[in-house]
């Protein structure tokens, strides 16, 4: 999994980190990530967890001088700025006056301050039309006035060997003058059955921490393979418990199908049925890349075939986080880390497009 086809090496530093997705797929194209920077505690803790040869600083982003923590010049620096301002699934504070929507600013100071040869911005594909197009605008202009050379594109991680349907805002910068070209899609998707093939049966509730594989892994099934890595035993077997009623619903829904499958009679705590996200209570298709793993607890996403909610280990392996990456913080803490997070592999082949660009 690790791109080694390089002459020298290369250091990055990750800010907004969180859990580190953005620095495991550097890791994989075969840059060392020397600093990240994340506020949240338990998002920094599986950083450390699983990147320990990287300094971790647990602090709000506003409170750090990137030249006393930072190496000069690194290679590139990347992460993606708080983004629930952007998104167009919240309605109630998608506006100028979030706090969040300018935390870019940060992005570009350390940018500014420490002159990487490239960097990489991650973000919601919300920010293309929040305020008209005029922030993705404000964010180039500030770059190029850095003298940064900018491409940008929405990538959806299902293109790029992920089991899942998620749109991501990327933009590429460099000092070179380099025209940067995007990694080109596969042409084959990965589906939810390939990413679960081998993984435990579990029931609703269950919190069990290493349990052997299920069924073996099938001949042509790479991506799992890949995610297993050699291990004998799966950990973060970890459901959220479910109340009966809700484990009720789920027997409902099919495949694919999702809270407008359910009796009417069963759905009288909404006041308007048609007032409900479509995205919740739906039972992910399993000949199909997954739908966006966000909050899938607080969307109630149901496994594809048992009628409970997904595990940890499951949605981690629709992110492309191998088996052996550790989640550490309570339950919740951890499935809001995990659906915040961008997929590995996904960033592994921007990072191995830009080495070799």
């Amino acid at each position: 999994m690790v791109f080694e086809d390089r002459m020298e090496e290369l250091f990055a530093v990750d800010i907004f980190s969180g859990a580190g997705g953005l620095s495991l797929g550097a890791e994989m194209a075969g840059i060392k990530v020397q600093v990240a920077i994340e506020k949240n505690k338990s998002s920094a803790l599986t950083f450390k967890k699983n990147h320990p040869n990287s300094m971790v600083l647990i602090e709000d982003i506003r409170n750090i001088d990137p030249m006393e923590v930072a190496p000069k010049e690194p290679f590139i620096l990347f992460g993606g700025p708080p983004c629930q301002g952007f998104s167009s699934s919240n309605t109630k504070s998608r506006n100028l006056d979030n706090p969040n929507n300018y935390l870019f600013h940060e992005f570009v100071r350390f940018v500014r301050n420490l002159k990487p040869k490239w960097f990489l911005f991650e973000n919601v594909e919300g920010i293309t039309s929040f305020d008209k197009g005029n922030t993705v605008k404000q964010i180039k202009t500030l770059f190029q006035e850095l003298g940064y050379m900018t491409s940008e594109k929405i990538l959806c991680a299902s293109d790029y060997g992920v089991p899942q349907n998620r749109n991501r805002f990327i933009m590429v910068g460099n000092l070179m003058g380099i025209d940067f070209i995007f990694p080109e899609p596969h042409k084959q998707k990965i589906t939810v059955e390939q990413a679960f093939e081998d993984l435990p049966l579990l029931n609703n509730g269950d919190l069990i921490d290493k349990l052997p594989y299920g069924k073996t892994i099938s001949k042509e099934n790479e991506y799992a393979r890949l995610m297993r890595s050699g291990l004998v035993h799966c950990c973060q077997n970890l459901v959220s418990k479910n109340k009966d009623y809700v484990i009720e619903r789920y027997r409902y829904i099919k495949p694919g199908q999702n809270w407008k499958a359910i009796p009417e009679e069963l759905m009288k705590n909404y006041k308007d049925r048609n007032k409900c996200h479509s995205g919740i209570y739906r039972r992910l298709d399993p000949n199909k890349p997954s739908v966006v793993i966000s909050n899938y607890r607080k969307n109630m996403l149901i496994h594809p075939y048992q009628d409970r909610g997904l595990s940890v280990r499951e949605a981690a392996r629709l992110q492309s986080f191998p088996d052996n990456f550790y989640f550490e913080g309570s339950l919740v803490e951890i499935q809001q880390q995990i659906g915040n997070a961008v997929p590995p592999l996904l960033a592994m082949q921007i990072f191995m497009k830009i080495i070799l660009s």
